[in-house]
């Protein structure tokens, strides 16, 4: 049974990355449909309860200005940060209302049109600007760090005033070299998104290795003596690992008897030192490409929220679920067809009718998953109605997954 708040709100999530390619807060979209109102109050409650201290920060955008206005005269300086549109700053009460909510502490990002600025008597308000640039502003940083390529060294000419403030958070960032940009040489706080398309799309010409991050966790594990569980938690990180890892177990010079379908099994019918000398294969092509981090991060987050909504789904779940959500995006991570990259694996009928189909029994819990990575959050309700799933149920399921996001570093591992 879930709170009744939470069967009155949709939800949808996106991760803010920073500088180390880390994520830096989750920005959590809250719609709301129907009667009776929300209580401001009930929900700041809820979701204090479910987001623990050590978790990343907890960012909420509120459509609805009565439920916002709500959470501003409700919250303490424990709430998670609201976010505030520059629209919803023209209501006056609501103005004075975050004027007041500043006063007692509360933490508050503004966010805007591209170009805009907050008013000067409400800047002071904000904490952080979601700031979006204009197409002027983009060009300008486009050149500044296609001029710091070209001369090796600082750009020559800085770009235009205003295209960049620092300490801020960078919307709608559809290119790599900006985000790098935003992130490397300007200071900015973190980029809301990430531009995964943009930056596999360098990959054309080769491909795609795994995180050496990842692979040296793992050997870490291993000479840990970690059980099997911790290995299998770290390759569903890792979309690419996971994927040659099966290859590997499958391959014929193995000669194993029976398919391995999963990576629970692939770390069992390799056994420890196999493993580990596979590994060490890998980790001299590993990759130490930051920009590919977010990618491999929403994969896994993707997978972990998919093995949780399945068990609303059907009553069940099993480790092929968690692999669906991880192998979802291997046609851009291998620049191939789905199809063509999935034929290479045995892998379950009804994670390939799910991938490929968009059928069978792990259909909705794909489709929940994906349809909560956005801020629109209609669509989200309408498929719980489709797939006769409680819908305050997969909000909890959501909380409770994004509660859980953290960053471990490999020990002693320096990124080049």
């Amino acid at each position: 049974m879930t709170t009744a708040v939470l069967d009155q709100v949709s939800l949808g999530y996106q991760l803010y990355w920073n500088a180390l390619r880390e994520p830096a807060a989750v920005a959590l979209s809250v719609g709301v449909h129907g009667r009776p109102a929300v209580n401001g109050l009930a929900f700041l409650q809820v979701l204090r309860q479910r987001w623990p201290k050590e978790a990343i920060p907890l960012l909420v955008s509120v459509s609805a200005d009565t439920l916002l206005s709500q959470m501003l005269e409700q919250g303490a300086t424990d709430s998670p940060g609201l976010i505030v549109d520059e629209a919803q700053l023209r209501d006056a009460a609501l103005a004075r209302r975050v004027h007041q909510a500043h006063q007692r502490g509360l933490t508050l990002l503004w966010r805007g049109e591209p170009g805009a600025r907050p008013a000067v008597a409400l800047a002071p308000c904000f904490k952080r600007l979601i700031v979006t640039m204009t197409a002027q502003q983009a060009l300008g940083g486009l050149r500044a760090a296609r001029l710091k390529a070209r001369a090796g060294i600082a750009a020559a000419e800085p770009p235009p005033r205003g295209a960049v403030a620092t300490g801020h958070i960078y919307a709608e960032v559809a290119s790599r070299v900006l985000v790098d940009h935003c992130l490397d040489e300007l200071d900015a706080w973190a980029v809301a998104g990430w531009p995964a398309e943009e930056v596999l799309d360098g990959y054309r010409r080769r491909l795609v290795q795994p995180s050496r991050q990842v692979v040296t966790r793992l050997l870490e594990a291993i000479d840990a003596d970690d059980p099997p569980d911790t290995l299998v938690d770290l390759l569903h990180g890792e979309a690419i690992l996971a994927y040659r890892l099966l290859r590997y177990a499958n391959s014929a010079g193995l000669g194993l008897r029976v398919p391995v379908e999963s990576l629970a099994h692939a770390v069992k019918a390799l056994g420890y030192a196999q493993l580990r000398g596979w590994l060490r294969e890998q980790l001299p092509r590993a990759s130490s490409d930051l920009d590919l981090l977010p990618i491999s991060a929403t994969l896994a987050l993707r997978a972990r929220l998919m093995a949780q909504l399945q068990m609303l789904c059907s009553g069940a779940t099993n480790p092929e679920v968690q692999l669906c959500g991880l192998l979802s995006q291997m046609d851009l991570l291998l620049g191939e067809p789905l199809a063509q990259a999935l034929a290479r694996l045995p892998l379950p009928p009804p994670l390939k009718a799910a991938l490929l189909t968009q059928s069978g029994p792990y259909q909705a819990a794909l489709e929940i998953a994906l349809a909560l990575e956005s801020p629109h959050t209609d669509r989200t309700r309408l498929l719980c109605e489709l797939h006769e799933t409680d819908h305050g149920l997969v909000n909890q399921t959501l909380l409770n997954t994004l509660a859980q996001t953290r960053y471990h570093p490999a020990k002693n591992l320096l990124l080049v």
